[in-house]
């Protein structure tokens, strides 16, 4: 216990937040390994966020998820500023387009639901072609 009643308010006023961001994380985490199984689940994106709320709340699971050998590199290079390599890009899109086509054209049937579905497979490929860094681009104008 700290003889400072402000610090020993200020780490109380805390442990909410801390909880919650390793909430999110682990939720993250755990969508994110989802995908490593599930074809058209993105894994990366949810373990990069994985990794930004624990480096709020448990910097331990942050250096876990950064360790591992698949996924680490890949967060690493986001937070650098590097994006994706093209041609995980075009993957992520194609796969996006494949599954947002497929479930709007066979396996819903309320319209509304299929312009959602459509409207959010859109939305992530633009994310992706128009905020996402390419990894080449970049590091092309880095050397220049």
């Amino acid at each position: 216990m700290t003889d400072n009643p402000s610090e020993s308010n200020q780490s109380l006023s805390r442990k909410p937040a801390r909880i919650f961001w390793a909430f999110i994380g682990c939720i993250s985490v755990a969508i994110g390994g989802i995908g490593i199984i599930v074809p058209g689940l993105p894994t990366t994106v949810f373990m990069i966020i994985g990794a930004s709320c624990f480096a709020r709340s448990v910097p331990r699971f942050e250096q876990w998820i950064l360790d591992l050998p698949a996924i680490g590199p890949m967060v690493k290079d986001y937070r650098s500023g590097l994006g994706m390599p093209r041609r995980a890009k075009q993957m992520a899109i194609s796969i996006i387009v494949i599954t947002s086509g497929v479930s709007a054209g066979v396996l819903i049937n309320a319209l509304v639901v299929r312009l959602v579905v459509i409207g959010v497979g859109l939305a992530g490929v633009l994310y992706i072609l128009k905020r996402v860094p390419t990894r080449e681009k970049v590091l092309e104008q880095k050397n220049l």
